[in-house]
């Protein structure tokens, strides 16, 4: 009877030394695209909701849509590689700002979530730290990757927030720029799933060098 044995980890040349991708790195991958594909989806269905349905009952619907995408980017936001640890930190804080803003909106409103934010645009200063987040997402895949759509998206989102918050976007306006966000978001999200792996995890001897430099600091 033979054993069999598994090959060595492919060893790569990164910029201060060499280093594996372990399984555990994959996984994590794994998760941040899973995160960032139900995201999308929720928010895609959102979207369609309130863009081809003029039945007011439709925003009930979108509070659970947004718990979800909610959630699903928290995931993402917690598995994503990014080489500057205060950069992915300040992501995170936004992320839970908004999340916790969200939460008391909806506790404290007698409308749906999504109806409260639309008609009290002041509100965005708690709730929209979340795609502040988001857009954060963007911003790093059209840096490292060169996309397209996280380039177009890392401009309408706050174009959209920032237009609806201070009142200069017709209706009209900011129903077509949802209508691009959604269609961009799962464009990108679908794109991330044939992505080799190895690309969302970066050059891991950079990771290891910030870190032993703010151990040094220590």
């Amino acid at each position: 009877m033979t054993t069999q044995t598994l090959p060595p980890p492919e060893v790569y040349q990164g910029q201060f030394g060499e280093f594996t991708i372990t399984q555990s790195d994959r996984t994590g991958v794994i998760i941040y695209r899973t995160g960032l594909m139900v995201s999308a989806l929720s928010f895609a269905i959102g979207s369609a909701l309130v863009l081809l349905n003029n039945n007011p009952t439709v925003f009930t619907a979108l509070t659970p849509l947004y718990t979800c995408f909610s959630v699903a980017l928290g995931v993402s936001l917690f598995t994503i590689h990014i080489y500057m640890a205060s950069l992915h930190r300040i992501l995170q804080i936004f992320w839970a700002m908004g999340s916790i803003a969200s939460v008391i909106l909806a506790i404290s409103s007698n409308e749906p979530l999504a109806l409260t934010v639309y008609n009290q645009p002041v509100t965005l200063f708690g709730v929209g730290f979340i795609f502040v987040a988001l857009t954060g997402i963007y911003f790093k895949e059209a840096f490292c990757f060169n996309r397209l759509e996280t380039k177009i998206l890392t401009l309408i989102v706050p174009l959209l927030l920032l237009g609806h918050l201070v009142g200069i976007l017709p209706t009209q306006r900011e129903s077509v720029l949802l209508g691009i966000w959604a269609m961009l978001f799962l464009v990108f999200a679908l794109r991330k799933t044939v992505q080799a792996i190895p690309a969302d995890i970066g050059d891991k001897s950079v990771f290891t060098y910030l870190k032993e430099q703010r151990l040094a600091k220590v």
